[in-house]
């Protein structure tokens, strides 16, 4: 029962599979993040899952300089505040949930009035709560050695959907200068030595 969670494999309701990629170090996780920053133009919801570690606020960095409301700003973890607000040409909303005590904490500080507003809403640690009826991305990593990162991308409804054709055709078209990236999720039946 309940309403689905954000999952990166095919088979959840209203969840398209896209692509999927290894990042090779922090600074290509923070490019990509800056990819699909760079081609967001509405209000979004991203939703991120993975360990501590596992490179979720580095690309929230990248969504941020591509976005233009923090490239001046030092994008850091919100794990005690809950949310981190930067404003922009387009507002980013940065929630972690690490230290959510509960679906009361969401409640007390808004959470529902934030994925209405006109910006860019980051979850990291999003597998925390439950939610349906969301458009945007979610995106899981795992973890790999200390530098490698696989990143899969999955669309929530049809806004998302649009948006992850979008960032994959960007990202695949960048397949020289991003070591790793293979589009249809397909990372593990591939050699990532680009």
């Amino acid at each position: 029962g309940g309403p689905p969670r954000c999952h990166p494999f095919p088979g959840t309701l209203n969840m398209i599979q896209g692509c999927c990629l290894i990042s090779v170090s922090p600074e290509q996780t923070r490019e990509v993040g800056r990819i699909l920053g760079s081609l967001l133009e509405k209000p979004v919801v991203i939703f991120l899952i993975g360990e501590m570690g596992g490179g979720k606020t580095c690309f929230t960095q990248g969504i941020g300089a591509g976005i233009g409301g923090a490239a001046g700003l030092r994008v850091t973890s919100p794990s005690y505040t809950l949310m981190n607000f930067y404003p922009g040409p387009i507002d980013l909303y940065h929630f972690d949930l690490f230290r959510l005590g509960g679906g009361e904490d969401l409640e007390d500080i808004g959470f529902a009035e934030y994925l209405r507003k006109n910006g860019v809403v980051v979850v990291e640690w999003a597998d925390r709560i439950e939610y349906s009826g969301y458009d945007g991305l979610c995106i899981h990593f795992e973890y790999l050695s200390e530098t490698r990162r696989k990143l899969t991308f999955s669309a929530l409804g049809l806004p998302g959907e649009k948006l992850l054709r979008r960032f994959c055709r960007e990202v695949e078209g960048r397949v020289e200068t991003l070591p790793g990236v293979f589009p249809g999720a397909v990372c593990e039946e591939q050699d990532d030595t680009v």
